[in-house]
């Protein structure tokens, strides 16, 4: 079982259009894949009052396997704020204890493919003690960087790249990702900057406009698809 964990420069860098992709892409190639969700702030109610989150949706679309909602984003708040506020302000605790036993439970079904998808950046809080990314590191997950294209992303993804590393992950790669309306000045060359100083592959470069479909061919994956 392959296990990616997918984590941005910041929030709406673009992490969901590009998990989404990745779920269709490896679903192409005939594998079996799973995306969670596991923590969501800002959830909307549904006609029955279950919070939903759009993000968690988009993967549950995309993914090969069926799981129920509940399964694919096990923590949802409404609010929309860090999850450590949320989860504050809705009068509960978030361990990383049980996020790790909820992904533990999925992975009994042996997908080809689990991929997690963070929430906003690398070092986002669960709690006063405990990070988001801790659950990468326990499940040892490889990590893709989502880094949105956009004034000030050079710098917040080399220290989320130290920060991947440091942690002991693997960093397959980084996708380079037009989330805005409006194309940073000097794209090229601020891509090939990227390109040079980030330690892994520049796993494709995916335009504003572009459709899961159309993100899902940009992107060089075939090496790690098993």
């Amino acid at each position: 079982m392959k296990k990616i964990f997918v984590t941005g420069t910041d929030t709406d860098a673009g992490k969901t259009w590009i998990s989404a992709a990745l779920l269709h892409r490896f679903s192409e190639a005939g594998q079996r894949c799973i995306g969670l969700k596991p923590v969501a702030a800002g959830c909307e109610k549904n006609e029955s009052g279950d919070l939903r989150n759009s993000d968690a949706l988009l993967l549950q679309n995309y993914m090969s396997e069926s799981l129920p909602y509940e399964q694919v984003n096990p923590v949802a708040f409404e609010e929309p704020v860090a999850p450590h506020l949320a989860a504050q302000r809705a009068g509960r605790h978030v361990t990383l204890q049980r996020l790790i036993g909820l992904c533990r439970g999925v992975e009994l079904k042996r997908p080809d493919l689990l991929l997690i998808e963070g929430a906003g950046g690398w070092r986002v809080p669960l709690n006063e003690q405990e990070m988001l990314s801790g659950l990468a590191v326990e499940l040892q997950a490889e990590v893709i960087l989502v880094v949105g294209l956009k004034l000030g992303c050079i710098s917040h993804a080399l220290l989320t790249a130290e920060a991947i590393i440091r942690d002991g992950l693997k960093l397959a790669g980084w996708v380079a990702n037009q989330a805005s309306e409006v194309e940073m000045d000097l794209l090229q060359e601020n891509i090939a900057t990227l390109t040079a100083l980030i330690p892994a592959p520049c796993l494709g470069v995916v335009p504003h406009t572009a459709t899961i479909d159309e993100a899902a061919l940009k992107l060089e994956v075939d090496a790690l698809i098993p």
